[in-house]
């Protein structure tokens, strides 16, 4: 059963704007094949975060490229804005050109991250590093506060490492 509050996968050219959500899951969850979307002003709170993924656990799985999220806000979710990927993905794919903007965070755990070793209920190989290649990712203008004394975590695995991160003008003050 997936509880988030909009779960996208296998479209393209999807605008989400304007809106406010609250779930016990992921407030927003781009899955696989997603292209072209762009999320605009929604507010988050209570949720998980907004995320891309979690990628990487089937076979038949679509690359996810150029996703823009902009001028949202999360407040008290578990995470911020996240890319999640499980190890010992069945074969290779890609997420790439994905963008995160204007962002504030009030008191939220895990502000950014890339998490390439997504393994929910110990259901997955550790130490197989995913094969979902991320590549030309942006976090800009991310401020808040959050929970964590951990505000950015990118743990990308050394087989298959994220290229073309870009971190920018971040302000997250633990709290």
């Amino acid at each position: 059963m997936n509880t988030d509050g909009i779960h996208i996968g296998r479209s393209t050219g999807i605008n989400i704007t304007a809106t406010t959500i609250g779930t016990g899951d992921d407030c927003i969850s781009i899955g696989d094949g997603t292209k072209d979307l762009t999320v605009t002003n929604v507010t988050c709170r209570p949720g998980h975060d907004i995320a891309i993924g979690s990628l990487g656990r089937y076979p038949e799985e679509e690359p996810v490229s150029g996703i823009n999220i902009q001028k949202c806000t999360l407040t008290d979710t578990t995470n911020g804005v996240r890319i999640k990927t499980w190890p010992a993905s069945p074969k290779d794919s890609t997420a790439s050109d994905i963008h995160f903007e204007d962002i504030t965070m009030v008191n939220v755990g895990n502000p950014i991250l890339i998490d390439k070793e997504y393994c929910p209920w110990n259901e997955c190989k550790k130490g197989v590093p995913s094969k979902v290649k991320i590549s030309n990712v942006s976090f800009k203008n991310i401020k808040g506060t959050c929970t964590d004394p951990v505000a950015v975590k990118l743990a990308c695995s050394p087989g298959l490492p994220c290229e073309n991160v870009e971190l920018s003008d971040i302000d997250l003050k633990y709290t």
